[in-house]
């Protein structure tokens, strides 16, 4: 086994937040420990995933890759009448 150089971090936790933790470690017979970082591993990468697509998406409207405001409300309008406009691209 791979020993990983570890660091304790302290956190003050909601007290509801705790007992959930505490249930989840004694269903899943795991340590509070292992609950808390498998769930920082999940945010972790959400938020990661969630800055590239951010980045992504900045770098398209920088290249003008985007439907604007007038576009869409047009559109939007068309659907309550007879002739609704394609949806804009």
């Amino acid at each position: 086994m791979i020993q990983t150089e570890t660091r304790v971090l302290t956190a003050h936790i909601p007290l509801d937040m705790a007992n959930q933790i505490d249930q989840l470690a004694g269903k899943l017979e795991r340590s509070k420990s292992w609950i808390i970082k498998q769930a920082l591993a999940s945010w972790i990468e959400q938020e990661s995933l969630r800055e590239r697509l951010t980045r992504e998406a900045l770098a398209d409207v920088d290249e003008g890759n985007f439907v604007s405001h007038d576009d869409i409300q047009a559109w939007a309008m068309s659907l309550n009448s007879n002739q609704s406009k394609p949806t804009p691209i």
